[in-house]
């Protein structure tokens, strides 16, 4: 989902260039056992809010899966290697967040490969995982996506964080994921940065950890 404008890539990239990630601290909020994994999503980055974000989930002992628009992963290919380097997954959310299912087979085409492309010259390799902006999608779309080996991803709960949500309210929806749930975010709300202590928290709680989307099953598991 995407309600706002981006910072001109220039100035995003000039602000990934200040930036810099903290190491890792002790995952405390991690519970002592994982009894069961939840998919954390990020949408639309990677931009301005990127670095920060990543503090605070390596701070916070969480892994996500970033969802990246191809025109920011070729502007910012820091960012991108950021990402990595935080130990996160790297994903496809087409290259101008477009209504796919108004496009022609040639402009999802070109939407997926680009993004598929700009994500791996950024050295964040090659996407398994494909999520369909506004999470729109159709017969063409999935076909498109499998072509490039692409699983399709949508979500099981909306943070609501692109229409202006609260910190509270996106603490309470990742409260509502259960073993094996997507949850939807975005890269670019402060008010989600601010919920990250608070999301690993509740899931350490509920005996939950963070883990990666499996490209067979389109579920979250423990890390491979």
């Amino acid at each position: 989902m995407r309600t706002r404008t981006h910072l001109p890539l220039l100035a995003a990239a000039a602000l990934a260039a200040a930036g810099t990630l903290t190491a890792p601290t002790a995952a405390s909020a991690q519970p002592a056992a994982c009894t069961g994994y939840v998919g954390l999503t990020f949408d639309d980055g990677p931009g301005s809010g990127t670095t920060a974000l990543l503090n605070s989930l390596t701070q916070n002992g969480l892994r996500a899966t970033m969802f990246n628009q191809g025109q920011y992963a070729a502007a910012n290919p820091s960012l991108v290697r950021a990402q990595v380097n935080a130990r996160m997954w790297v994903a496809n959310h087409s290259y101008t967040h477009p209504h796919l299912t108004q496009q022609s087979q040639a402009t999802v085409d070109s939407e997926i490969s680009r993004t598929q492309q700009a994500i791996a010259n950024a050295g964040g390799g090659t996407p398994k995982l494909f999520r369909p902006p506004y999470g729109e999608t159709n017969a063409t779309v999935k076909a498109v996506a499998a072509r490039y080996g692409l699983t399709e991803i949508i979500w099981n709960v909306d943070s609501q964080d692109w229409n202006n949500a609260s910190t509270d309210a996106i603490v309470a929806a990742a409260g509502r994921l259960t073993n094996g749930q997507v949850i939807l975010m975005h890269d670019w709300p402060a008010n989600t940065r601010a919920a990250i202590p608070r999301i690993a928290q509740t899931l350490a709680a509920k005996g939950l950890c963070s883990g990666m989307i499996s490209p067979t099953t389109g579920r979250a598991v423990a890390p491979g």
